[in-house]
């Protein structure tokens, strides 16, 4: 059986190749700032809120490809009880790496499983990382050298690249750093029979 990435993430297709599972890529259409604008409405925490965004791109898949698994997966970041989004343009992230510089914030990554249009699994991680102060040359040199491709991930790094420079410590796992918690995700696809136990 042949699962379905329900996310356009190029890290996390990067990660479920590298490991060895088979899959195809559909990005769900979903608003996730509307879904996102409801949930905070209601108070619920960021992982809340990354646990229902990665479920609502695994259940619009399954939806439509039904008898096959899909894995939905979406990441958010906290800076405090506040939650960020991703930059729109090189600009904003500048200002927003200003913000992170020296400070401590939260990225919790999610996944789930949907099939025949029903969640099946769900899991999410937390990870807590601290950027070492940055200098406005350092940031400058930073976003030169990564340019926008960094816009589609929520901090404005990849930090399996160039992104680790920002960083002094980090507690949690790395795969849920770089947007889905690997070694759940394979367990449950053992599960699934989508990969060999």
């Amino acid at each position: 059986m042949r699962l379905i990435l329900a996310s356009g993430s190029a890290s996390r297709q990067r990660m479920l190749a590298a490991a060895g599972v088979p899959f195809d890529v559909r990005p769900a259409d979903i608003d996730e700032n509307g879904l996102t604008a409801g949930l905070l409405q209601r108070d619920v925490n960021a992982l809340g809120i990354a646990a229902a965004l990665a479920s609502a791109k695994a259940l619009a898949v399954s939806r439509q490809k039904p008898d096959t698994v899909v894995l939905g997966g979406d990441s958010v970041l906290a800076l405090g009880t506040e939650l960020i989004s991703k930059c729109s343009d090189l600009g904003a992230l500048r200002m927003l790496l200003k913000r992170l510089s020296g400070q401590t914030h939260q990225l919790i990554s999610a996944a789930s499983l949907a099939r025949n249009g029903q969640e099946i699994w769900h899991h999410a991680n937390m990870a807590r990382l601290t950027m070492r102060p940055l200098s406005d040359a350092f940031i400058d040199s930073y976003l030169a050298a990564e340019g926008e491709r960094v816009l589609s991930s929520v901090g404005g790094y990849h930090y399996e690249g160039r992104g680790a420079q920002l960083f002094q410590h980090v507690e949690g796992d790395s795969f849920t750093v770089m947007g889905l918690p690997l070694l759940p995700v394979l367990e449950a696809l053992r599960n699934q029979g989508i990969l060999g136990t």
